[in-house]
């Protein structure tokens, strides 16, 4: 693959640890016992994805695969809370699908300039003594750590944004094609898979006005690509986004026994990859027109496609004929389609109870839920203070109710994030 071009990645996101709270009591001259003033630590950076136009590839994340949001600060005495990290922001190309790993749920389609995904959430900072002081306790010997920030892979996948999709079997032409209307100059050769990447390129009205078609030079697919075959369905995906299709069939290998042969094959693919792309509008053309025997076959193909209703085009890339009447066309066709980017719909989420019990098949009870998972990292476990803290509030939850409902018996193990201890009778 050329180093210009990527259009996967994976990718490592990791939110900033939150700062730890402090413990501290206020002792001034004339405040000998002036109580808990251990101020509250800041939140941790969050790592946010952003769709941007000044990046059209993935290369960049084949070299940088971590990415980790700064820690917050930790708090102070006489109440001073730590300051709050500031967020990462990572741009990606527009149309980048972001995917979970190992589950591979679809979490965004960033298919806008600016959309924006929260990929990594920064951890909570932790509160320092004087937050802790309550009614039942005025003077509260411990304090909270910090939150670790959310951390997990994710797995990026380019869809291509264009206007124009060309599509065709290898050496059908189509990097020539993009060449000559464009000022892409993609590697052309008479060999299969001369393209082993997507081509953009850009066509001007006129040298005052902005690009009026963007185009895609998508690599030659063969039978079977939907299922992997040669460069597989890896490009097919690129499809998906463009508005018009221009297939394009090579009047060199076509054969006037079958001469639908090329085009049939290639609609077999695209519907077996994905059928909403069999919606899309076409422009039809036959390239190479200038090859000996391509007058005959041309005439052949023309026929058979006017009898399905069909327009059939002709041009030569070699002798550029025909190449402004197909873009006439193409704009025509444009002109005719809302400029709408097709959107993918993110998976739904999983449900994520804020705490739940499971007896494990090792016959351990199994606290989890994400509100205990923020509870046992915020805990102090060298405090002996904050570990009966955490019991007090396990227990104002109504786990002790559901542990005795379950049948939970002295000595039983209990198990709480990475902890464990055997039950003995009460979590208060």
């Amino acid at each position: 693959m050329s180093r210009e071009f990527s259009d996967t990645a994976k990718i490592c996101v990791t939110g900033g640890r939150g700062g730890d709270g402090c413990f501290s009591y206020l002792r001034e001259k004339y405040r000998p016992k002036g109580g808990p003033d251990g101020g509250d630590g800041g939140h941790g950076g969050s790592v946010w994805l952003v769709a941007s136009n000044r990046i059209d590839s993935l290369w960049s994340f084949l070299e940088k695969i971590h990415f980790a949001a700064k820690i917050g600060i930790g708090g102070k005495g006489k109440n001073m809370r730590g300051h709050d990290a500031e967020d990462l922001e990572v741009e990606l190309p527009c149309g980048t699908l972001v995917y979970e790993i190992p589950s591979g749920r679809l979490l965004t389609d960033l298919s806008q300039p600016g959309e924006r995904f929260l990929a990594a959430r920064g951890g909570r900072g932790g509160r320092g003594n004087a937050s802790l002081a309550s009614a039942n306790n005025r003077l509260p010997k411990f304090r909270e750590v910090g939150e670790p920030g959310e951390s997990r892979w994710l797995k990026l996948e380019l869809r291509l944004i264009a206007d124009v999709g060309i599509v065709g079997f290898p050496n059908a032409g189509k990097s020539s094609l993009l060449s000559l209307i464009s000022a892409a100059q993609p590697k052309v050769a008479n060999y299969p898979f001369t393209t082993l990447s997507p081509n953009l390129g850009a066509i001007k009205k006129s040298e005052t006005q902005d690009f009026s078609m963007v185009f895609a030079d998508i690599p030659g697919l063969i039978e079977g690509a939907a299922q992997g075959h040669g460069l597989g369905n890896r490009f097919l995906g690129h499809i998906q986004r463009v508005r018009l299709l221009l297939i394009m069939l090579d009047l060199e290998q076509l054969d006037p026994a079958n001469p639908l042969y090329q085009y049939d094959a290639l609609m077999k693919e695209m519907a077996d990859f994905d059928p909403e792309i069999m919606k899309k509008p076409q422009v039809v053309v036959a390239n190479k027109l200038d090859t000996p025997e391509a007058p005959e076959k041309f005439a052949i193909l023309k026929k058979e496609f006017k009898t399905k209703g069909r327009k059939l085009m002709g041009i030569s890339c070699l002798e550029n004929q025909g190449i402004p009447e197909l873009l006439a066309e193409i704009e025509a066709k444009l002109a005719e389609i809302p400029p709408e980017v097709r959107k993918f719909e993110p998976d739904p989420e999983p449900e994520n109870l804020p705490w739940k019990v499971e007896l494990t098949p090792q016959g351990s009870y199994l606290i989890k839920g994400w509100k205990i998972d923020r509870m046992v990292k915020m805990t102090d476990f060298s405090n002996d203070f904050a570990v009966e803290h955490l019991q007090e509030r396990l227990y104002g939850l109504g786990i002790e109710e559901k542990l005795k409902k379950m049948g939970i018996k002295e000595g039983d193990t209990v198990k709480i994030g990475e902890y464990e201890f055997n039950y003995q009778g009460g979590l208060e």
